[in-house]
């Protein structure tokens, strides 16, 4: 059954170089948890992107070669202490949450697809395409910090409000990234 994230306030803070290492050890739990279903596991969203604020919240993207095994695997995922919220919107996702035990928190996003997804696709050309354009990346903070301003109490209005901005970048990440192929 899928579960609905809880609403969230938008708490954007200066990026952390902790993320990386967050991503890094709940990787090696994933690795442990999942097997050979695991095939890699790439740290997205604004936490990957060095020198923009963003929500505390670090993104994975974990790529499976099944996602029925992956679904036989759900209370392997449950018991690292994630809730399972299905494809939450996005065709070919699994989509899960954890938050922090003592303060209630989330702390990590896992948005799982099988390699050849589109949207996963999508999701790395646009955090690359950041991280190679520090300029689209500052633009990008800006957008965040004003869709904040805008709708700071609910996360998913606050992506709601940044997403035509995102829609037109993600068009030049893919540009970008087909003429990097």
């Amino acid at each position: 059954m899928e579960e609905k994230p809880a609403i969230i306030p938008v708490d954007l803070v200066p990026h952390r170089a902790e993320w990386a290492q967050m991503a890094a050890a709940e990787t090696a739990k994933l690795k442990a948890a999942l097997g050979d279903n695991l095939i890699a596991v790439h740290h997205v969203g604004s936490t990957s992107i060095p020198n923009i604020m963003a929500k505390s919240i670090v993104d994975l993207m974990p790529y499976v070669r099944d996602l029925a095994v992956l679904d036989s695997q759900e209370n392997a995922v449950r018991d690292l202490g994630y809730k399972w919220h299905g494809e939450f919107g996005l065709e070919g996702r699994r989509f899960c949450s954890k938050a922090d035990p003592e303060t209630g928190k989330r702390i990590f996003q896992l948005h799982f697809f099988r390699p050849n997804n589109e949207n996963a696709i999508r999701m790395l050309a646009f955090r690359d395409y950041l991280r190679s354009h520090p300029f689209v990346a500052k633009a990008y903070e800006m957008e965040k910090l004003r869709a904040a301003a805008v709708q700071p109490h609910d996360t998913t209005a606050y992506n709601a409000e940044k997403n035509d901005w995102i829609k037109r970048t993600e068009k030049d990440a893919m540009d970008w990234a087909d003429g990097k192929r």
